[in-house]
């Protein structure tokens, strides 16, 4: 089965694709995790039917400038000094290596892994298949599972490849455990939806909310200016009045920007609703209370969001599912995934 070139379209989440290379002409300097294929299917006019396989489908979320200049300061922090003695050891020499998973999980950061050899330079990856973000994969007896072929000077490889693998570890696992949350909430019947918190590592924040999003859960807000939300803390430090809070935050934010209110009880959601607020959180309820206290603020509210949050896990989740609540957020599905383990070996 050929593999044939596919022609990037104009901004393209980055701007070179792959094709079949052999180790005496020059990779191209970046790929495209999207794959044409002929296919024995034959069109009316018995011309071969092309079938595009999209590995990453929520690739063209990440502006291709902020995963760059993201995968660039990685790099550096890898090769901070001015010289790769090792990769002086192997030399610039075309090699293939074979990416491998070896434990179990929902694949995810392949836009990661791609932006990574691109930025080390002159190398291409081929992938699978069914080599899909999103899709499960299970890993038995030990055996492994062949996900993409990545083709470039063998230095350049070496250079790219610890950083690349725990890209993807770390984002796979995030939808490895977001997945599982998800497939409870379905399994339940539960109509509401799933979310991350704003509890991400630092610097790798961007990696954690893809990762969310792949294992189809909600990234929650992206960061401070995506959603007002105000805290304990915030109320605490203005005078203690939520509904001052409220519209000194709806002064500046206008009609653009929901305002969310951490509450600690059905009154302070009460009070929150009627300054406003779009979002209601209630914190740290036991799950019978949540239940209680939710339907009777829809009963008032029925429009305002109402997320249940607070020492939330996989395990208790269910417990706290009802009609009237909308969002459950977890900051554990960023802050207590496992690695889903991969490899990265030179064929020889």
């Amino acid at each position: 089965r050929a593999k044939w070139e596919v022609k990037p379209k104009a901004r393209a989440r980055l701007p070179w694709c792959h094709n079949r290379l052999n180790k005496t002409s020059p990779p191209p300097p970046a790929t495209s995790a999207i794959d044409s294929i002929m296919t024995n299917d034959t069109t009316e006019n018995g011309s071969k039917r092309q079938k595009v396989i999209i590995h990453a489908p929520h690739s063209s979320l990440i502006p291709p400038p902020q995963l760059r200049s993201l995968v660039s300061g990685w790099l550096q922090d890898d090769i901070p000094s001015h010289f790769d003695v090792g990769g002086h050891v192997v030399g610039p020499t075309i090699q293939k290596a074979e990416l491998w998973m070896k434990s179990s999980g929902v694949l995810a950061g392949i836009p990661f892994f791609e932006a990574v050899f691109a930025v080390c330079g002159e190398c291409s990856i081929q992938w699978e298949d069914d080599a899909i973000e999103g899709k499960l994969f299970n890993i038995n007896d030990n055996k492994k599972i062949k996900l993409a072929t990545v083709t470039g000077p063998v230095s350049h490889l070496l250079q790219g490849e610890r950083t690349a693998l725990n890209s993807m570890s770390r984002c796979s696992g995030v939808a490895t455990l977001s997945n599982k949350c998800v497939q409870i909430a379905t399994s339940q019947k539960w109509q509401g939806e799933v979310a991350g918190t704003r509890k991400t590592t630092p610097g790798f924040r961007l990696v954690e909310k893809y990762g969310l999003l792949v294992g189809g859960a909600s990234t929650h807000r992206l960061d401070l200016s995506q959603m007002v939300m105000l805290k304990d803390n915030h109320v605490w430090a203005c005078g203690g009045s939520i509904e001052a809070a409220v519209k000194k935050a709806r002064g500046v934010s206008g009609f653009s920007q929901k305002i969310e209110v951490e509450c600690q009880s059905l009154d302070e959601a009460l009070v929150a609703a009627g300054a406003g607020a779009d979002v209601v959180m209630l914190d740290n309820f036991a799950p019978q209370k949540l239940k209680e206290d939710a339907k009777l603020f829809k009963e008032k509210y029925p429009h305002v969001i109402v997320e249940a949050s607070g020492g939330i896990t996989m395990e208790t989740m269910a417990d706290y599912f009802s009609e009237h609540v909308d969002v459950i957020s977890q900051g554990k599905l960023t802050q207590g995934y496992d690695c889903v383990d991969f490899s990265l070996k030179i064929i020889h």
